[in-house]
């Protein structure tokens, strides 16, 4: 390796190796999107981003419950773990797989689908701590999600992240085939 790695307190070869790989390795992510059924549209349960940033954004900004895998974590483990983390609620049902979907920033979704009802006024969230306003040196707690709203796809498609749309669309896509039958 040459020299101008370690010049100045820079890296060594295997810390620059081990740069690398963290620097290329796709962060994934697990998730599950609540439907219920009512009236003649299912509705999906979406939660929206806790904390400062997100605390003004509305459309564009929710998300289904979900967070990231540990590396040989069960996604599906994982997704019924962050589902419990963001709403207060255990998911339980019968859950089938949508599919992985990659995000414009190039993070990886597993997501699953599974009919439930969720009372909203039940909702609870864990905290993450984040040093607010930047550079403030004071540290403050904030909710993973402030809060979760039942949504009917055209709404919920205007309310989700975009690369999370698709996420939806498969769900609305298995329902469909569920309707029609063999």
């Amino acid at each position: 390796m040459t020299d101008w790695l370690k010049r100045d307190g820079g890296l060594d070869a295997e810390e620059f190796e081990e740069s690398c790989v963290k620097m290329t390795t796709v962060a994934h992510s697990a998730g599950l999107l609540m439907y219920r059924q009512r009236g003649a549209q299912p509705e999906v349960l979406l939660v929206h981003p806790g904390g400062p940033y997100w605390s003004k954004k509305d459309d564009g900004s929710w998300s289904i419950p979900k967070g990231l895998c540990d590396p040989d974590e069960d996604p599906l483990t994982a997704a019924k773990r962050e589902f419990e983390e963001e709403t207060g609620c255990r998911p339980i049902g019968d859950f089938f797989a949508l599919g992985e979907f990659k995000q414009p920033g190039g993070k990886i979704i597993s997501a699953w689908g599974f009919e439930g009802d969720f009372d909203l006024t039940c909702f609870r969230s864990n905290l993450f701590t984040l040093e607010w306003p930047p550079g403030s040196g004071r540290r403050n707690e904030f909710p993973e999600a402030d809060r979760a709203g039942w949504f009917v796809p055209t709404v919920g498609a205007q309310k989700l992240v975009k690369g999370q749309v698709q996420i939806l669309n498969a769900l609305l896509g298995v329902l469909r085939e569920a309707h029609r039958g063999p």
